[in-house]
């Protein structure tokens, strides 16, 4: 195991922790006029990091739904962000998983018991 799949799985996981807020957030101002949804980005940023070998300097990006509104100005699409909530949520719970996973391995290697 090394120290830098660690960080990335730890980047992984924050950067979807921060999505599940996001989105928490705008489920809970889908009725608000003029609210603009909230988008959180760190694939790219965590694909690059990978393919340069370093987590030193990225971090998720936080953004305002460019997606048209209602009348009301509010643009949530309270479908999207449920499928979107799931989804997150699932991928979070895999994160952390691998995490463990990689825990479990250290612990194993340095005479611990796998379970």
């Amino acid at each position: 195991m090394s120290d830098f799949s660690v960080q990335a799985l730890q980047y992984a996981i924050d950067g979807l922790s921060m999505r599940q807020e996001a989105t928490a957030n705008n489920i809970a101002n889908a009725q608000t006029p003029g609210y603009q949804a909230k988008q959180v980005d760190f694939e790219d940023s965590l694909s690059q990091a990978i393919a340069f070998g370093s987590m030193n300097g990225v971090s998720p990006s936080v953004s305002t739904s460019t997606a048209p509104g209602d009348a009301s100005g509010n643009n949530v699409d309270l479908g999207g962000e449920m499928v979107g909530m799931q989804e997150t949520t699932l991928r979070y719970q895999a994160m952390v998983d691998s995490l463990n996973a990689q825990f479990r391995i250290l612990r194993g290697s340095m005479g611990g018991s796998f379970s």
